[in-house]
């Protein structure tokens, strides 16, 4: 098969997807268009409800864009869909498996559905490395549900694709798990396989994605280098924790989490003159860290329409 080695690896072009009711109709996709380059590891964030799940759908060939192009390595998923989907290893959200096979036969039997004969060494690979091993024999209903979504990403990759789809992998998982998904991702990614990941953990994104694309309401409302956005954020941020309440003064800027309070500062300066007010306030602190901001930091800067750094409204990405 052709595979493109100087476009980009995934294209989005124009791509809007509107669903019809009874009861009216809704918008999922707006005119979404971004390329991933081959070789990325490339983040799709944005709340539940944003589009991310159906962009991969239409990506996948399960829904039909309702205007729009995406292509994989220059193939159309409408057009040419054997080929684009021979390209992509899609993990999905839904735990979907085959309860009369054991997981070895399930992995042989996805092997088949792409065409890929003696296939064994990788299947065993994939076993191993996914925590399996023990359970190649096991029928899939006598799996935990974090075992089964081991078997997902497995199903996956058995067929070596060279762009790997993961929507939300590591949702509901253990520990153990995200930490062996992502170290033999991050391996294939070396390799020089791209990789799309959707995912709810910021902290997973920061660490893993070299590009982010966040979407609101079916919109592209930023996208650019994991360390471009977060340079776009205030430098410092405040935290700390208190059982009281925040003065006036602060309330409104503050993003609260149980007993943990985060504040963004311009500088040094402004960290002095909001411990200064929390002091005047007579509100007691806890643990207090000053630190740089996250990414869940631009999430939601992005989320709430708040200005830039700059004090002007962040515009939605081009």
């Amino acid at each position: 098969m052709l595979i493109s080695r100087t476009g980009p690896a995934v294209r989005f072009e124009q791509v809007t997807k509107t669903y019809r009711s009874a009861g009216g109709t809704l918008r999922a996709l707006d005119g979404v268009s971004f390329d991933i380059r081959p070789g990325e590891f490339f983040g799709l964030l944005g709340p539940n409800g944003a589009g991310k799940t159906t962009l991969i759908s239409v990506l996948a060939g399960l829904a039909r864009a309702s205007s729009g192009h995406a292509r994989v390595h220059g193939h159309d998923v409408v057009a040419d869909y054997a080929a684009a989907r021979r390209l992509l290893g899609i993990v999905p959200q839904e735990l979907v498996f085959d309860p009369f096979f054991s997981v070895r036969e399930t992995l042989r039997i996805q092997s088949g559905y792409f065409g890929v004969r003696d296939n064994d060494a990788w299947i065993a690979e994939l076993l191993d490395e996914l925590g399996l091993a023990d359970k190649a024999d096991a029928n899939m209903r006598q799996l935990s549900g974090g075992m089964k979504r081991r078997v997902l990403v497995a199903q996956a990759l058995v067929h070596r694709p060279p762009v790997i789809v993961l929507d939300e992998p590591t949702a509901g998982v253990d520990v153990e798990l995200r930490q062996a998904l992502w170290h033999f991702v991050a391996r294939l990614n070396r390799q020089g396989h791209t990789v799309l990941l959707t995912t709810h953990y910021l902290e997973e994104a920061e660490a893993l994605c070299h590009r982010i694309a966040v979407l609101k309401a079916g919109q592209v409302v930023a996208l650019d280098s994991t360390s471009a956005l977060l340079a776009g954020m205030a430098s410092t941020m405040l935290r700390f924790k208190t059982d009281q309440t925040l003065p006036p003064a602060l309330a409104p800027l503050a993003r609260v989490t149980g007993r943990i309070v985060q504040l963004k500062a311009v500088d040094a300066a402004d960290v002095e003159r909001q411990l200064a007010t929390l002091r005047e306030a007579g509100v007691r602190i806890e643990d207090l860290e000053i630190g740089r901001a996250d990414l869940e930091d631009v999430f939601v800067q992005l989320m709430e329409g708040a200005a830039g750094p700059d004090g002007k409204p962040m515009e939605p990405a081009r």
